[in-house]
């Protein structure tokens, strides 16, 4: 899991833009997470690490922190 959280965290900071101070930070209260930029994180994760979610399967909770999206493509990639 650290290995992804570690991907997670270059996605924003490669792709977005966006520099992450940690990987507890809440992403949505914080503001660095808005809907565009969830939109652009998930053809992200889907180009870069393959992982399809779609929308209407997603819960804010599990975007909140890149630990959060970590522990959620680790999840979908065990169930593949």
């Amino acid at each position: 899991m650290r290995g992804m959280t570690t991907e997670i965290h270059s996605l924003f900071a490669e792709k977005l833009n966006i520099d992450v101070p940690s990987a507890d930070t809440d992403l949505i209260d914080s503001g660095l997470l808005d809907s565009l930029r969830l939109v652009e994180l998930l053809l992200h994760i889907e180009s870069s690490l393959g992982c399809r979610i779609p929308l209407e399967e997603i819960d804010l909770d599990d975007l909140r922190s890149v630990k959060s999206i970590a522990r959620l493509i680790a999840a979908r990639q065990a169930l593949a």
